[in-house]
């Protein structure tokens, strides 16, 4: 399974890649970790996009889950195929990065027309979209850790 995360909220300003999470942006993340754990994911591996919202957005939804994540070029903007980011890295997969590229990502993969919010996730199986939760939703489901 890859988990596609789409960064939690962060602050204006610029430079773009350097933005931090804002203090939303921080519960929507531990919320996303929560909700995970709740669900029972075990990941095998988490790979961020090298921008700081990612960054963290990763770290703090990683947590609870007791992985770290890993930067990965490829996830830092533009189009990418989410199988092969995942490829060598295990069977369960947290990918986290950035708008458009995640939805259309979600799109190639699999056909769906989807777009995801931040701190969106979606889960993609063998070309099929398995999942689609947005925030309101992972905090619900973070209620259940």
């Amino acid at each position: 399974m890859i988990w596609m995360l789409r960064h939690a909220h962060a602050e204006p300003g610029s430079p773009d890649a350097e933005r931090p999470l804002s203090a939303r942006g921080a519960q929507q993340a531990r919320a996303v970790g929560r909700a995970l754990k709740a669900l029972g994911v075990e990941l095998d591996a988490c790979l961020t996009s090298p921008k700081v919202r990612a960054r963290e957005t990763a770290r703090l939804a990683c947590e609870p889950l007791g992985i770290e994540p890993w930067e990965e070029r490829a996830l830092r903007g533009g189009p990418f195929d989410p199988t092969d980011v995942a490829a060598g890295h295990g069977e369960s997969v947290l990918l986290v990065g950035h708008e458009p590229d995640f939805s259309m990502a979600v799109h190639d993969a699999t056909g769906a027309q989807v777009r995801l919010p931040k701190s969106g996730l979606a889960a993609i199986d063998r070309g099929e979209l398995k999942l689609l939760l947005r925030p309101h939703e992972l905090e619900k489901l973070a209620q259940l850790d």
